[in-house]
Order: C-alpha cells, then structure tokens, then sequence
C-alpha cells in the first residue's frame, strides 16, 4: 500500500511539473508574442489605415479637387515627458490632394538631456486610409539637449479618393495628432550650445 502511495505521489509530481513547465511556456511565448505586437500592429495599422493610422507616400498626390478640408493639428506628451510640445498653426484649411508642409515644436524643460519618440493617428479613424503623409517625424528618436528646441516639419496630403467613401462625403474636419513618449535611455548633464537651439528635423 505505501509504494503504491509512493508511486502515485510521483505520478502527481511529474503531472505537476508537466504542467508548471507548459504554462511557463505559455508565459514566456505571451511575453515574447506582446514585444513583437507593437511592430506588427504598428505595421498592420499603418497599411490599413487601421485605428486612424495614416498611410505614408513617396510622392506628392498630381490630382487637387475643388473641395476644401479643415485639418487640425493636436500634440501630446505621455509617460512623464518633461517637453513643451505644441502645433506651430492649430489647424489648415486646405484642398483635397493639395500638398501642405506644417510644423510641431518641442522644446525640453528639464536640465538634463531627454529623449523620446512620437507615434500618431487621425480622426475620424476611417480617414487615416487616406491621409498621406510625404515626411514625418513620427516613430524616430528625437533628443533634446536642456533647453534645446526642435522645429519637425510634416508634409503631407489628403488622397483624392475620401471623397468616394459613403461614410466620409461629409467630411469637414480631420484632426492629425502625435504623443510623445520618452525612451528609456541614461541621461546626459551636457550643456546647451547656441547652435543647437531651433533646429530643424525632417524624416
């Protein structure tokens, strides 16, 4: 009776540890599928317009309509970002599959150098498929010394083809907004020279 004890409390030992070692894999494939979910989402999003992301063009759009757009620029910081970050104009009117160049500013308040990168999406979600932009900042490490301020330019264009979506054909007003987010890097006591303030970034 005691080795069939014996042998059964073995037989639940080795099941446990069956199990514990499965769901450790479970566990560690989670944790290894959530890292590799931001770029495929991020890439998912951004062929598909999916969630108000906006597609990204290699040249400027050669069909303008006679029909004018209001598109608003919004600016975020999140994750305890100490910048001042900020549109340089609040919103555009412009026409449909015409070319615009507008800028953000950020400027680092803090007395150490900081870093962070910027990610973005549209609203109305539905017109992110169509909201081409030609040159961004978006996704790029961006490092402000104290102090330091950057101009980033954006150039883009709304695609011609909005006004052929049923669910757009009133469309009056699309808002473009970016939120900043630090990196998590060793920061830097280094002092602010003349020549690094207000410059410009494009990409």
């Amino acid at each position: 009776m005691s080795a069939d004890k014996t042998k059964a409390d073995q037989e639940r030992f080795r099941r446990n540890r069956n199990v514990a070692v499965a769901c450790a894999g479970v566990f560690v494939g989670m944790v290894g599928l959530s890292y590799a979910a931001v770029p495929l989402y991020q890439l998912f999003c951004q062929v598909t317009g999916y969630g108000g992301t906006t597609q990204r063009a290699e040249q400027y759009s050669d069909t303008i309509l006679d029909r004018t757009v209001t598109v608003r620029f919004d600016a975020n910081t999140n994750g305890g970002l100490p910048w001042d970050f900020k549109p340089m104009q609040r919103s555009v009117e412009m026409k449909i599959g015409e070319t615009l160049q507008v800028a953000y500013m950020a400027k680092n308040l803090a007395g150490t150098e900081t870093a962070g990168t910027a990610t973005f999406n549209v609203s109305p979600a539905l017109a992110g498929a169509y909201f081409n932009k030609v040159e961004c900042f978006c996704f790029t490490e961006q490092t402000l010394q104290p102090g330091q301020s950057y101009e980033m330019p954006v150039l883009f264009f709304v695609d011609p083809e909005i006004v052929n979506v049923p669910e757009l054909k009133d469309l009056k007003t699309i808002t473009l907004s970016y939120t900043f987010y630090p990196l998590n890097q060793s920061t830097a006591q280094a002092p602010l020279s003349e020549k690094a303030t207000n410059q410009k970034i494009g990409g």
